[in-house]
């Protein structure tokens, strides 16, 4: 009866893992990020990120990701995000991004000497289909905005289906 039970016990393993697995859903539409060479985000550097779009029904969050050492010499850091529709229409919006309290102490998540902080757009639709073109661009006056890391946007598909 023993043997009986291990010969099984793999099984089981198996089919919970299976099941386990399929009922994730990933809802993640689009994720990249953009590495600073050096750790040092210049002016002149503006990140883009190309979205195909298809499904102009969908809802979206997104989510831009800013990533930063311990270093880091601020309380905050402004960015512009720059967003172009397939038909060329621009819009240029700021953002800030806190990043320490008044006490010093980090806002978002930290991992040993490295921060990452997230600001959250949710329930966003695509007004037409085709290819959107976002750029972050530091709106620090800093030419070089050091210990920074990297920057990112991530879309996913919204759990709420209406706006």
């Amino acid at each position: 009866m023993l043997q009986t039970k291990m010969r099984r016990t793999p099984y089981i393993i198996f089919l919970l893992l299976i099941i386990g697995l399929s009922s994730c859903t990933d809802s993640v539409f689009y994720d990249k990020s953009y590495s600073f060479q050096g750790n040092k985000w210049n002016q002149e550097v503006k990140p883009d990120f190309k979205v195909q779009i298809e499904d102009t029904s969908q809802v979206y969050d997104f989510m831009i990701t800013f990533r930063h050492t311990t270093d880091y010499p601020y309380s905050n850091c402004w960015i512009y995000l720059i967003s172009e529709t397939p038909n060329k229409i621009k819009a240029r919006e700021p953002f800030e991004f806190k990043i320490a309290q008044a006490d010093g102490s980090w806002i978002g998540n930290k991992s040993g000497t490295i921060v990452e902080n997230v600001l959250h757009f949710r329930k966003r639709k695509f007004p037409m289909k085709g290819t959107y073109i976002f750029k972050l661009e530091q709106g620090v006056i800093q030419e070089d905005l050091e210990e920074v890391l990297d920057i990112g946007l991530r879309i996913e598909a919204s759990n709420e289906k209406d706006l």
